[in-house]
């Protein structure tokens, strides 16, 4: 049994910054090794934003995050960082963060697990409860 918590949402002007942190909670017999960040806006479908393979890969950005948005894995700890900068209303929505133990949607180039296309939800079966983040002008 896996448990996701995130944090870090909250209300911030355009062009500041936040980080966001989801914890994970597994047995000692298994452990999600994809993790990836998910947002949704009201009325909209949830959308990938940033996806990593821990501990090997090139981490997934979303072109609308590319640049300002950065993905990272503490493994002794098992957390996720997203921190954002330079964020957009646009930027605004209930963001998710997401486990499985392979991840989908890319592949092996040597070492390397490259992402061929936008991670989906269907592709994680794991999920946090959400967090809020609010963009004003």
């Amino acid at each position: 049994q896996v448990q996701l918590v995130e944090s870090g949402g909250g209300s911030v002007q355009a062009g500041g910054s936040l980080r966001l942190t989801c914890a994970v909670f597994s047995g000692v017999t298994y452990n999600p090794y994809c993790m990836g960040w998910f947002r949704q806006a009201p009325g909209q479908e949830r959308e990938g934003v940033a996806s990593i393979y821990t501990g090997v890969g090139v981490p997934y950005y979303a072109d609308f995050v590319r640049g300002r948005f950065t993905i990272s894995h503490d493994d002794a700890k098992n957390i996720m960082f997203l921190q954002m900068s330079s964020l957009k209303p646009e930027d605004s929505g209930m963001y998710y963060c997401a486990a499985d133990l392979v991840c989908r949607g890319g592949s092996w180039y040597g070492s390397s697990y490259i992402w061929d296309r936008s991670p989906r939800p269907g592709d994680f079966g794991y999920w946090g409860q959400g967090t809020q983040v609010t963009v004003s002008t």
